[in-house]
Order: structure tokens, then C-alpha cells, then sequence
């Protein structure tokens, strides 16, 4: 069956953040939602400027993590700002951290990990500014493309996309493996108590 993941985003969303990961994603097989607290459609933010708009596949309140394989937060500095005030989002993802899913956040968007009081004592990475805000938080915080820690896989700007987005798809199939290796304890186990 394939792989969820689910994105949250609205206006001001990085555009090749959004974009580029959720094309990645979906060339390898991967099915992404794409929920807001905006109905309808929501703008990107391109170089400076507005960009392309993209429509939303679910409002925020109407998905659950337990829907999902993990989350996808695309960065751009107005995106996370404005949903990190919202306790819906905040919500899913401390969610999806409690059932130990992959949560991959780029650039601004650790903002978000910061106000779910995720990073504490876990080694991230983000956007130059928000290093002090990290650091605050009680984060190590590394300059590197991609930081994993556990569950959370975090990157810094549009160049660390292909590291970001390969990080997640492996932390997918690593889970995968570990479904499977549960499920065939599972059947020994049956297979034992069947032999008794």
C-alpha cells in the first residue's frame, strides 16, 4: 500500500518548497495531501514575490495523523508564522511526533517544532535566523542540508530540497521494513502458539 504523507501549508508557503518535494515525493510513489486552514487555494511565495497558487485538498480540521505515514512542513517566512498561531496544526503535529512518525520541516518551518515543543534536546536545522530561536528552545542546532534525529528531519533553504526530500522517503521505507519485521513476529509467534 503506498506511503501518506500529509502537507500543511497556507499563504506565503517557499513555492519550490511545497512544489519540488511534493513532485519528488509523488515520482516515488508516495500519495500527499495537501491541508490548510485556508479553503480553496493558496499562494506561494517565489523570490521576492507572490507565485503560483495551489489548491487545498482538505481543510485543517478534517485530517488526523492517523491518516498519515508523516508530515511535510514547507517553509517561507509568512507560512509558518501564521500557522504556528494555530492550535489545530500545532495539535496534528505533536500527533504525529507521539505515534513517532517522520515530521520533515525546511526552512522556517522548525518555527512550528519550536511552538510544538518538539527540539529540545534534539539536533535540527533551519534557516540562518531561526538558529537563535532553536537554540533557545534547547535545540543543537547544525548547519548541514539535512538534520535527522529520530523522527524529525529538518533543512535549511531550497538548495537542501533533494537531501530533505530523499531523507524523508527513507525514513518512509526504514518504517516500512519495521511494519514488516513486526508483522513477521507476529505470524511466529501465531505459528508457535499453534504448535503447542
Amino acid at each position: 500500500m503506498a506511503k501518506r504523507v500529509l502537507i500543511i501549508a497556507t499563504d506565503g508557503f517557499e513555492q519550490s518548497e511545497l512544489i519540488e518535494p511534493r513532485r519528488l515525493l509523488e515520482a516515488a510513489g508516495i500519495k500527499t495531501t495537501l491541508a490548510s486552514p485556508t479553503p480553496g487555494k493558496i499562494r506561494g511565495w517565489n523570490h521576492g514575490e507572490w507565485g503560483l497558487s495551489v489548491t487545498v485538498d482538505k481543510d485543517i480540521e478534517e485530517v488526523s495523523a492517523d491518516e498519515f505515514d508523516a508530515l511535510l512542513l514547507p517553509g517561507g517566512q509568512m507560512n509558518p508564522d501564521v500557522l504556528r498561531m494555530d492550535d489545530r496544526v500545532i495539535e496534528l503535529i505533536e500527533n504525529f511526533d507521539a505515534d513517532s512518525k517522520p515530521i520533515a520541516a525546511i526552512c522556517h518551518a522548525p518555527w512550528l517544532l519550536i511552538e510544538a515543543d518538539l527540539v529540545h534536546g534534539r539536533t535540527v536545522t533551519g534557516w540562518p535566523s531561526l538558529h537563535t530561536d532553536l537554540e533557545n528552545a534547547g535545540a543543537d542546532v547544525v548547519d548541514e542540508e539535512v538534520a535527522v534525529d529520530g523522527n524529525l528531519i529538518t533543512s535549511r533553504k531550497p538548495d537542501d530540497i533533494p537531501a530533505f526530500t530523499q531523507a524523508l522517503i527513507e525514513a518512509l521505507e526504514a518504517a516500512d521494513e519495521e511494519d514488516e519485521a513486526d508483522d513477521d513476529d507476529e505470524d511466529a509467534e501465531e505459528g508457535e502458539t499453534q504448535e503447542l
